[in-house]
């Protein structure tokens, strides 16, 4: 499935996201860290990329978990669209289990605008627009 959500809510989850593994130039001291992860409903940690053959990329990609109230709002308030893509993704599984990448359709990648300063600074990003 892809789904869509409105991008207010995807900057509202970014701004209430705090990361799952201690990182003590952010949350000072490890208790307010503690706290924090246990009240959030939002969590963010920075994973390695992967190319479409499986080999791990130098860039890292964010992976939020939702649970409690922002999984809820996720469900009944955020979503646009639900486009059921699966004959397109087996298409393209195909494609890479069989090397043929020059076949791929790779979406459009571009780096999220995050207007927040605070948020940027929290997620580690090195640009606001």
């Amino acid at each position: 499935m892809a789904i869509r959500i409105k991008r207010s809510a995807f900057d509202l989850i970014l701004s209430k996201a705090v990361h799952s593994t201690y990182e003590p130039d952010l949350y000072e001291p490890r208790t307010d860290w503690q706290q924090r992860v246990a009240d959030s409903d939002v969590r963010l940690q920075w994973d390695p990329d992967h190319a479409p053959n499986g080999d791990k990329m130098d860039r890292r990609a964010v992976q939020l978990g939702l649970r409690g109230e922002a999984l809820r709002q996720f469900a009944c308030d955020w979503i646009v669209e639900i486009d059921d893509i699966s004959d397109f993704v087996r298409e393209q599984s195909e494609n890479s289990d069989n090397l043929r990448y020059d076949k791929l359709i790779m979406p459009s990648e571009r780096v999220y605008p995050v207007s927040c300063g605070e948020t940027a600074l929290k997620l580690r990003l090195d640009h606001t627009n």
